[in-house]
């Protein structure tokens, strides 16, 4: 009987991490907006401002993730990235006025980079090469499974026990759960035990490039892979954290707060869907035309999420909408991993998530003032459904360019 993979053991652990990170850290500000507006009163434009600073601080972090990685260790990364974002959920639940988000926001956005998709990658990639595509795919579900369970979580708990004894809850499970995993099984590599990428034995592996010399951020930065690639993912993500940040926001008022939160995680249960067949389909394929696709199927939904005030009609957009959450943290690894050099990758992937995050933070304060200014969130939906439309062009236009 063939002995399993430890690197199948690393993707569960790394679906665990992005399940808490991605429930805390990506779904879980669009929770505290709803609740800090009932419940204090605050404006929608000063919180979506706060989660944008949150956003921001974890694009700055994640530029200098890889170092940080070579530094101490991806364990010992992620592990203080637990224990910063449960101690940034306490830090929202415990403001008692607006300007007291922005230094809970600094505190949470360090939690996310450290926790968030350029750490999922660099989990996976010592791993993984041929396989990689599907070992991503099982490890960003963890980031759609934390929709599904935390957003309906957190909207219940801090109905019944207030946002303050919530945030503890789920701060101190988070830590729980996530250091020893991390610290059991992320501190070696698959080299440590023998082993090549994909479980094939050290002497029949691809000779990695270990000697070649890393190119400069600024290098990589100025090629048309990279600039298509995070231009075009930048402008899809702005859409989409724009839209989840005033999601439960946009719905509360036609479905209600319960229904609403449910129907957040039937965008989430879609995003898994859409990502096992990305996962499924993408094989030898070229990525862009995948992540093209991704980008038009999910502005149908965004226009049905604009357009009307059917709950029928809104299921159907949050479920068209939501096939291509999960997508749209995958594949820019996807396609780096066949437009760069090995010994480059873990540096394209930090520099395209945190080109990403610089922009997608503006989005929920973008949207915010745009939905305070014209009352509603049809405008607001309209510019982001424009938006997609424009990433579609974009990364097709990288393709058509390349050699």
């Amino acid at each position: 009987m063939p002995i399993r993979f430890a690197g199948w053991s690393v993707v569960w652990v790394a679906f665990t991490v992005a399940a808490f990170a991605w429930g805390i850290g990506f779904y879980g500000p669009g929770v505290f907006l709803q609740t800090l507006h009932a419940s204090k009163g605050w404006p929608i434009a000063t919180i979506s401002a706060a989660i944008t600073t949150h956003f921001l601080v974890g694009a700055a972090i994640v530029v200098y993730l890889p170092e940080a990685h070579r530094a101490i260790g991806i364990a010992r990364a992620t592990m203080i990235g637990a224990v910063l974002t449960a101690a940034g959920i306490v830090a929202w639940s415990m403001t008692l006025s607006p300007w007291q988000l922005f230094a809970a926001a600094f505190i949470s956005g360090g939690g996310w980079a450290l926790t968030s998709g350029a750490a999922i990658n660099a989990m996976i990639a010592p791993w993984f090469d041929r396989d990689r595509p599907m070992a991503i795919s099982h490890a960003f579900n963890g980031a759609s499974i934390g929709g599904v369970v935390f957003t309906p979580l957190l909207v219940s708990m801090i109905d019944g026990i207030g946002f303050p004894a919530t945030a503890l809850v789920v701060g101190l499970a988070m830590v729980i759960v996530v250091a020893p995993l991390a610290h059991r099984y992320l501190r070696q590599g698959s080299e440590d035990l023998g082993l090549a990428p994909d479980g094939q034995p050290l002497d029949r592996a691809r000779p990695r490039p270990e000697s070649e010399a890393r190119l400069p951020r600024a290098a990589l930065m100025r090629t048309r892979a990279f600039v298509t690639v995070s231009t075009a993912f930048a402008l899809a993500l702005f859409a989409q954290v724009g839209l989840l940040s005033h999601l439960l926001s946009r719905l509360s008022p036609v479905l209600g707060t319960t229904a609403a939160a449910a129907a957040m995680s039937l965008t989430t249960i879609s995003a898994v869907a859409g990502r096992l067949l990305l996962g499924w389909l993408i094989g030898d394929h070229d990525r862009r035309y995948a992540a093209c696709a991704n980008f038009l199927v999910q502005s149908i939904g965004v226009v049905l999420l604009c357009v009307t005030n059917s709950p029928l009609l809104l299921l159907v957009g949050c479920v068209l909408f939501g096939l291509g959450v999960g997508n749209v943290a995958a594949i820019p690894a996807l396609i780096a991993q066949t437009e760069f050099r090995a010994v480059d990758l873990g540096t394209v992937v930090a520099l395209v998530i945190a080109t990403n995050q610089a922009v997608f933070a503006l989005a929920p304060a973008a949207l915010g003032a745009i939905r305070d200014a014209s009352t509603n969130y049809t405008l607001s939906f309209a510019i982001a459904a424009v938006i997609e439309v424009a990433a579609a062009i974009t990364v097709l236009a990288g393709r058509q360019r390349r050699r």
